[in-house]
């Protein structure tokens, strides 16, 4: 239900609340942002039969386009998808023969799920891509045998957005969300959050918040709004 503010003269103005929607990223091919940042990794996944031990682990910082990547692949293949937080007990997930993608494995809360599921799909030899935060190297494994497979998986790197991958990016993200931002706005707010997709990801959701509780397009004093709630909220 629509809310009331004051305008500037005093008169009480209806305002829309915005309702609790969880957004969905669209993980579709179209949606991709190629960049030098993530060329390997779209490299190693047209190779799929080339990966040692047929398994490959994508590694970045959040928001990178890991997620992305891991799905593309799977939609292509027809694999299975499963996140490393729902892997428990003994009995590895179902699998597909043409592959199985694992997310967020660097934070598998059963490892021992984890080192059966790839132990499975070695002897089944279906292939595996693997998405985590950081290399396999980091990771504090205490199964000798998980830390044994995770060292012979190929890990690679998505690195740093450049300028281009994050200005695509943004817009890409306002696009998803039907919030109407100019590129004069969106090039004022690129030259003032940090340099990370995470960081343009949680500006995209906030201005959607934002223009819809405003009931208006997002102008430059709207967003500077926007830049001073994510600053507080980072205790800047």
């Amino acid at each position: 239900m629509p809310s009331e503010a004051l305008s500037a003269r005093g008169i009480a103005v209806p305002r829309q609340l915005p309702l609790p929607f969880a957004h969905r990223p669209e993980f579709a091919a179209a949606n991709l942002v190629e960049a030098p940042s993530n060329a390997e990794a779209l490299a190693w996944l047209d190779r799929t039969d080339d990966w040692p031990g047929r398994r490959l682990l994508l590694w970045g910082e959040a928001g990178c386009g890991k997620t992305h990547l891991l799905h593309l692949w799977a939609a292509r293949r027809g694999a299975a998808c499963r996140s490393g937080l729902d892997l428990r007990g003994p009995l590895p997930p179902e699998m597909t023969p043409a592959g199985l993608a694992i997310d967020d494995a660097d934070t598998a809360a059963d490892p021992a799920a984890l080192l059966h599921t790839l132990n499975a799909a070695a002897e089944a030899r279906v292939p595996v891509l693997l998405a985590a935060r950081t290399p396999p190297a980091r990771w504090e494994i205490a199964l000798a045998d998980l830390a044994s497979r995770l060292r012979a998986t190929q890990a690679v790197m998505i690195g740093p957005a450049d300028a281009p991958l994050l200005r695509a990016l943004l817009a890409r993200l306002l696009a998803e969300r039907q919030v109407a931002v100019s590129e004069v706005v969106q090039d004022w707010l690129l030259a003032r959050l940090p340099r990370t997709p995470a960081a343009l990801r949680e500006a995209a959701a906030r201005l959607d918040r934002a223009a819809l509780g405003a009931g208006r397009a997002v102008t430059r004093a709207l967003a500077a709004e926007v830049l001073a709630e994510l600053a507080e909220a980072e205790g800047r």
